[in-house]
């Protein structure tokens, strides 16, 4: 297929966990010609506009996140919204693929045979409610991110569509990557972070943040760790208990097809459904261990879950030893003669027993944080290494469960990985910023177990009803698009 709009260059997953809707901010100066082609009004061009401070551009990426977090194709405010058709919509995408943003522009926009903001639609766009009665040019910027949110899409293989064919690469794939997100554990109780009025983000109003993800912000948790103590306990693993989506990864491995789990989740139920710690990676790290700030004492979780539970912040046991009266207080990290700090090398899994109490002395006693990974800290390294150095040349199979992809450098995987993999995922809401092969929407359980129940394999959980009957259905208007409903007696 032609195109001019520059090809992709490989994926990189360096950088901090943000959110990843920032389409302004990482684009190449080439992909945002695009909507500096739109044909603004003259008051509007770039070489007229004033240079926006960074609070301007917070908050205009702020009005813009919604809509771009489109709720689905054809899913608008009401039946008079002037909207593009699904046909429509995906001719418009194909049109952009074959002839490249610049020349989709003139044939749309500066041809006028469409307006901007009904040309939204056909992106997956929801043209939000405060540009309402504005000039069809308010819209211009925002289609611009959407056109760049398509050309940025992994090209779906389109030999790979049918219910069949899931199951087809299911029991031929030996290297399968399985990226799981917080929908595979919701069924044992566990919220998930953004579902509407039951996520966890939709719970937190009353804490007064501009932005409920600030809860897991590190800059913000250094400033006032009390805010994130304060929810810690509905975030905490209570449960030794796994889902049927968990043991469908175990599955897998047991017949010795899982590469990798790459999970989001922090909840390290992955270890009670027996995934092997060779076969996993927590790229948000997990509650298993808890470290202080100040001096970096690494201990087992359990030992402040108390406090945990409690809403209360926890201190570093190590630094309040140290604190005690028969000890000098007010001096910095010991050094030697040639300025370097002395500290030991603490080996994997050595946490309390650690004995160089005489590094540091300290005027306070350090907080304790979680190892989950925050807003603003850089991954694991095991996750970069796994991904970049051993399982991008070997994967055969991706499989995508119970996540949005919607914070980076996670959501960035399936991008990684060579286009030619194929690609399926599995949730209850469908993933409009990728395209992915083969779409199976509903319980992530339910579709597991059916799945399961094709492929001829036998899955035991005690959560799946014997003699379950599940309807799947092709969507309308998709070729590769199922939805699953467990009938009820």
């Amino acid at each position: 297929m032609a195109t001019d709009h520059p090809v992709k260059e490989a994926a990189t997953l360096d950088g901090p966990v943000t959110e990843a809707l920032d389409l302004a901010s990482t684009a190449s100066p080439i992909q945002t010609s695009v909507v500096e082609n739109l044909p603004r009004p003259r008051a509007l061009r770039p070489e007229d506009e004033p240079e926006s401070s960074d609070e301007d551009q917070w908050e205009s990426e702020s009005l813009y996140e919604e809509a771009l977090d489109g709720n689905g194709d054809g899913d608008y405010h009401g039946p008079s919204f002037d909207a593009c058709t699904l046909e429509e919509a995906l001719t418009f995408r194909k049109r952009l693929r074959a002839v490249g943003e610049d020349q989709f522009v003139i044939e749309t926009i500066e041809a006028k045979t469409i307006t901007a903001k009904k040309l939204c639609t056909a992106f997956g766009i929801r043209p939000p409610l405060f540009l309402e009665g504005s000039p069809d040019e308010a819209y211009y910027q925002l289609l611009g991110l959407g056109i760049l949110r398509e050309l940025q899409k992994r090209v779906k293989l389109p030999q790979y569509n049918t219910l069949d064919d899931a199951v087809s690469l299911l029991k031929r794939c030996r290297n399968i990557i399985v990226l799981t997100g917080a929908g595979i554990s919701t069924s044992l109780g566990i919220p998930d972070f953004r579902s509407k009025n039951t996520g966890l983000y939709s719970q937190l109003g009353h804490l007064g943040l501009s932005d409920p993800q600030e809860v897991f912000d590190i800059e913000i948790f250094r400033d006032d760790p009390s805010i994130f103590y304060s929810v810690a306990k509905d975030i905490l693993p209570t449960t030794n208990r796994f889902s049927p989506t968990h043991a469908f990864i175990r599955l897998l491995q047991d017949k010795d097809k899982l590469l990798t789990n790459f999970t989001q989740n922090i909840d390290n139920i992955e270890g009670h459904a027996g995934i092997l710690p060779e076969k996993l990676i927590q790229c948000h790290g997990s509650f298993a261990t808890a470290s202080c700030l100040e001096c970096r004492y690494k201990v087992k979780c359990e030992e402040i879950y108390d406090d945990l539970k409690a809403g209360k912040v926890a201190r570093c046991a190590r630094c309040i030893r140290r604190l005690a009266p028969d000890r000098p207080t007010g001096m910095k990290r010991k050094r030697s003669a040639n300025g370097k700090s002395h500290s030991k090398q603490r080996r994997k899994g050595d946490y309390d027993d650690s004995t160089d109490e005489d590094d540091y002395d300290i005027t306070a006693a350090g907080i304790m944080k979680p190892d989950i990974t925050f807003f603003g800290e850089g991954l694991p390294a095991g996750f970069h290494e796994r991904l970049e150095d051993h399982d991008r040349d070997l994967v055969d199979l991706v499989i995508v469960i119970g996540t949005s992809l919607k914070v980076a450098p996670v959501s960035e995987v399936v991008g990684f990985l060579p286009a030619h993999v194929p690609q399926i995922f599995i949730s209850r809401d469908p993933c409009l910023h990728v395209d992915f092969d083969i779409e199976l929407l509903g319980d992530c359980d339910v579709v597991v177990a059916e799945l399961c129940r094709r492929a001829g394999w036998e899955l035991k959980h005690e959560m799946i009803p014997p003699g379950q009957v599940i309807d799947a259905q092709l969507s309308a208007g998709y070729e590769s698009r199922y939805s699953f409903r467990a009938q009820t007696s």
